[in-house]
Formats: structure tokens, C-alpha cells, sequence
């Protein structure tokens, strides 16, 4: 078990998180998942919660109040 734990994940503004408990072997974890690091995956999957948060709130699958301009939609601008 010894070196088990990472003392660095060496990206600029990722900590090391130990929060995975299934697999205490962070590098098997991470070869399992094929997503990166697992910092990486626990801080995306934050994200994703955040969005999901916010969507509840805005509800973006209700009709607009009010039409939208003509083009507004129109890519490329």
C-alpha cells in the first residue's frame, strides 16, 4: 500500500482528491475509467451538477416569453 497515494496531480489548479474508496489504486481507477485523472473526472462531474442546478432553475425547455429576433439563431453570425 505504500505510494499508493498521489502527492501531486502536476495540473495547475488540481489538488489531489481522495475521495474514491472501490479502488484504493488511483492509476487502476483512472486506466478503468479512460476519462484522466480522477481529479479531472470528480471536478467535471461538479460541473455537470452545477449545470443541471441551473437548468432547473431557468428551465430552458419552456417556451421563450417572447419571440426571439429574426436571426438570433442564425449561425454562422
Amino acid at each position: 500500500m505504500v505510494g499508493l497515494l498521489e502527492k501531486t496531480t502536476g495540473l495547475v489548479g488540481f489538488g489531489v482528491c481522495d475521495m474514491v474508496k472501490a479502488e484504493p489504486d488511483n492509476k487502476k481507477s483512472e486506466d478503468q475509467l479512460q476519462c484522466g485523472q480522477l481529479e479531472e473526472v470528480i471536478l467535471q462531474a461538479e460541473n455537470e451538477l452545477s449545470l443541471a442546478r441551473k437548468m432547473i432553475q431557468g428551465k430552458p425547455w419552456e417556451p421563450l416569453v417572447q419571440e426571439p429576433p429574426a436571426n438570433q439563431w442564425k449561425w454562422p453570425i
